[in-house]
């Protein structure tokens, strides 16, 4: 970031502001058409893609908490079919400045790789978030994130099918997130995104509140952990890109995140209760950079 400007070169590409929406809240962006102006974030990162349509999770699927939220949606979407034909033609078309990120899951790691192969026709995506804390069906239900050899095998066979960016999404809940970072960059990764949900679980009147049990933890409650993750990437890997992401509310969480090593910061939970949020955050930004430029 040069004085009094919040562009970031990174991944190949110019993104004007560091300000991402994160994953799974922010839809195909339709969703919040007209409630915010897209085309002046630094970009979003779709909802998840999966090779097969997904129905999600049984209801309720969201509970809140006074650090945040737990969530269960099952990567609910409507297949990669639908999302090319559909989704992102009418999202590449109204964004011209943001960067379009398509979050990417599988089941097997064969089809990580089928899912990023037949996106590459559709033009304007600037790379795949891989979200590797899916659960392996082939491996008992183990998160592909939480083993390195898993790690290593799913990214390199999309670096196999693509030459756009491609982030590797880490999940925290394991003994060392920079081992699985290192893992990702020497398979081919070109950024880490840091971090996706914690696993937790709420009840009720003797029973779950989420319809599957348990889900993943998001809000506040992330942003100390998460910024310790950055920080524990950063450190292992100098050079690579990383987005910070959890818990951020207000510019201040999202300079933590910068001042741990982040190139870039996705909003996720927050912008859900508060979807004009980012705009917000993004003049805060802008005016402390003008007035850093300024002395």
């Amino acid at each position: 970031m040069t004085a009094g400007s919040l562009a970031r070169d990174v991944f190949g590409q110019t993104f004007q502001n560091p300000i991402l929406l994160a994953s799974g809240t922010a839809g195909f962006g339709r969703e919040l058409e007209g409630l915010i102006a897209l085309d002046g974030l630094g970009g979003i990162v779709t909802k998840a893609v999966s090779l097969l349509p997904r129905a999600g999770n049984p209801a309720p699927r969201v509970a809140e908490f006074p650090g945040g939220m737990l969530n269960s949606v099952g990567l609910a979407n409507p297949g990669l079919e639908r999302v090319r034909r559909e989704a992102l033609p009418w999202l590449t078309a109204r964004l011209v400045r943001a960067r379009i990120l398509v979050n990417v899951v599988g089941f097997t790691e064969a089809e990580y790789a089928e899912v990023v192969a037949g996106l590459e026709a559709v033009s304007g995506i600037a790379g795949y978030e891989l979200n590797l804390s899916c659960p392996n069906t082939h491996a008992g239900g183990m998160e592909f994130g939480a083993d390195p050899e898993a790690v290593r095998r799913v990214v390199g066979r999309c670096r196999a099918v693509t030459r756009r960016a491609l982030i590797a999404k880490l999940a925290p809940a394991v003994p060392d997130l920079a081992v699985l970072a290192a893992a990702a960059v020497e398979a081919g990764a070109d950024g880490i995104s840091a971090i996706n949900t914690l696993p937790g679980y709420l009840a009720g009147l003797g029973r779950p509140r989420l319809g599957q049990g348990n889900g993943g933890v998001s809000g506040p409650a992330l942003l100390p952990i998460g910024v310790l993750a950055v920080r524990k990437i950063r450190e292992r890997l100098p050079a690579i890109p990383i987005i910070g992401v959890g818990g951020v509310r207000s510019a201040g969480d999202v300079r933590q995140y910068l001042d741990a090593g982040a190139q870039l910061v996705a909003i996720g939970t927050a912008q859900l209760a508060d979807p004009r949020l980012p705009e917000r955050i993004i003049r805060e930004l802008e005016a402390g950079a003008r007035q850093a430029a300024h002395g």
